[in-house]
């Protein structure tokens, strides 16, 4: 007889050969996944005993996981910033750092204010949607090369009840042009900024499962800071921001970028291990 603490220390000890990290939470969530309940309600029935349709199914979960398949796309979903969206391998997982890129933007505005914002690049729509959850008067554009992502972020949308305020997009920003003479309050992105280097250098969950365009641009890491700060203050309004997610040690280069295209007031924002994660500039 299986039951749940069995099952629990037994795939533990099989991620944990595998490499994976934190194995013990990782062999609860997907445990919980199988059984349609909370992680911590496991606590409450460790002596239960697995239906052999739900040992089955656990087994491939978890060899999944022993893969070094992405926990979130095990289970299909992910919370940012207090939401929950679906995610599939057509898409980045968002991340903790991105939430703090959109909590910079919520905080420097009132949320009854009708802002114009264009999102660029948004996979699952984890940005937009969160941006329109706070901005209740906002109008969001989403911007997204691939289609798949776009009709993911739409769904994530009706999943969220957003619905009239977001407009999404499958287009390359190479080719966006404005459809009227109304611009922006804000541009926001999180762009491929990993370089061709260092993504040979990455863990598997990432290279073997996570989409390749979304992490790099296979060039030096660059290439989609200078395309957008290049276009953006045409499509910006007077005073209008420019916000960018960026990886370790590319600050310098970034604010750079932006101020040789005419940003002004460029700021560094920090994330929770002290790195330059965020960049801001100002169109005056």
């Amino acid at each position: 007889m299986l039951t749940i603490i069995n099952s629990i220390e037994l795939s533990t000890e099989y991620l944990n050969k595998k490499g994976v990290e934190s194995p013990r939470i990782n062999a609860e969530i997907l445990l919980a996944h199988v059984l349609d309940c909370k992680r911590l309600e496991l606590y409450l029935k460790f002596d239960q005993p697995l239906k052999e349709n739900e040992k089955n199914k656990y087994r491939e979960l978890i060899k999944r996981r022993g893969l070094r398949e992405p926990l979130q796309y095990i289970i299909g979903k992910v919370e940012f910033y207090g939401l929950d969206f679906i995610v599939n391998s057509k898409v980045l997982i968002p991340r903790p750092e991105t939430e703090i890129l959109v909590e910079e933007i919520i905080n420097q505005y009132d949320k009854n204010q009708a802002l114009c914002i264009l999102d660029i690049g948004t996979g699952s729509g984890n940005i937009a949607i969160t941006l329109a959850k706070n901005f209740s008067n906002s109008m969001i554009t989403s911007l997204d090369i691939n289609n798949d992502a776009v009709e993911l972020a739409k769904e994530n949308a009706k999943l969220n009840n957003l619905n009239g305020r977001l407009i999404f997009e499958n287009v390359d920003f190479n080719d966006y042009n404005l459809r009227d003479s109304q611009k922006f309050d804000i541009i926001v992105s999180n762009p491929p900024y990993i370089s061709q280097k260092d993504y040979k250098n990455l863990e598997k969950e990432l290279v073997e499962h996570e989409p390749k365009n979304a992490l790099t641009d296979e060039g030096d890491g660059y290439t989609f800071y200078h395309l957008i700060s290049k276009k953006a203050p045409n499509l910006l309004k007077n005073n209008g921001k420019l916000y960018f997610e960026m990886g370790q040690g590319q600050a310098n280069k970034i604010s750079k970028v932006m101020s040789d295209n005419g940003f002004k007031n460029i700021k560094m924002v920090n994330d929770y291990s002290g790195i330059q994660r965020i960049a801001i500039g100002e169109v005056v």
